[in-house]
């Protein structure tokens, strides 16, 4: 027991207590380095260190580590559950807190608590997911890093927060109150077809991954980011489109309002990849009220 503790003491440090906006920096300059000793050497070592697997991958060769983060994967390696009474995993993950919003209170992990009004801000948002359902979806460092649409959706605002890196694993989850709440993230307000459902994704970025690039907005949402935080945009998606991606690995929350539940098997720690079941819709939806 003391070793783990030791090995999670060192984790954290060597993850967090370092310059991690500056670290985050430099990664995103390295990791377009297109110098082939230089790739192989970044994707060999991360095979080496990490359970990364590119058999999926639409292309087996690419111009650099970052090109190998961003990677697409070849036509059906996703299938989307088509039901429409159900709200698809929008990215492969390892599931976090989940279940109830209780209030506007949201667990981090046990014994971390955050509230929807220190995450997203905007008040008539925050009543549009009172008392709704929620699903933490960490994405680690080897996975998949696209996201997609978890279900037949319409894009109406995204609120972009400048924020802190920190990392979002479990171990600094325990250790950071609100770390969701201080790190760099996106708010995005979509409203299911046809009925006009909202739902709230909220991709989290993390230490050596400050940046999120959506399909629908011109620049990437990242450290130098300097537009407008917030975004008025109308971009519809079908079930399972790509949305948008991290540059690297990090975390999703995905919130739905009142009478949406967590699917069967959804729990902290089970395993999910884009396309599988997430939330039933309730048997009947009112239109939100924005």
């Amino acid at each position: 027991m003391a070793q783990f503790f030791q090995q999670e003491d060192v984790n954290f440090l060597l993850t967090n207590r370092i310059p991690r906006q500056a670290l985050t920096r430099f990664m995103g300059w390295f990791s377009r380095i297109e110098q082939p000793l230089v790739r192989d050497l970044s994707i060999g070592l991360w095979r080496r260190i990490a359970d990364l697997d590119l058999d999926e991958a639409k292309k087996s060769r690419f111009a650099s580590l970052h090109d190998c983060f961003i990677r697409e994967l070849k036509a059906g390696a996703r299938p989307i559950d088509a039901g429409p009474d159900v709200l698809a995993s929008p990215c492969d993950a390892i599931v976090g807190a989940c279940g109830p919003v209780e209030g506007t209170r949201v667990i981090q992990a046990k014994g971390f608590p955050y509230t929807l009004e220190d995450l997203l801000g905007d008040t008539a948002t925050i009543e549009l997911l009172r008392e709704g359902c929620y699903a933490t979806l960490r994405i680690t460092s080897s996975m998949y890093h696209r996201f997609h649409a978890p279900h037949d959706c319409r894009v109406e605002r995204v609120t972009y927060f400048s924020g802190d890196t920190w990392n979002v694993n479990p171990i600094a989850l325990r250790r950071v109150e609100k770390l969701f709440c201080k790190n760099e993230r996106a708010a995005l307000l979509t409203r299911l077809e046809p009925d006009g459902v909202p739902l709230v994704l909220v991709p989290v970025a993390a230490v050596l991954v400050a940046s999120m690039k959506f399909n629908f907005l011109g620049a990437p949402l990242n450290l130098r980011y300097r537009g407008p935080n917030v975004i008025r945009c109308n971009a519809g998606f079908r079930k399972g489109e790509e949305m948008g991606r991290f540059e690297h690995g990090s975390t999703i929350i995905v919130f739905a309002p009142r009478g949406f539940a967590l699917c069967e098997g959804i729990r902290d720690g089970a395993r999910i990849r884009v396309g599988e079941r997430l939330m039933h819709l309730p048997a009947r939806t009112d239109p939100g009220v924005s």
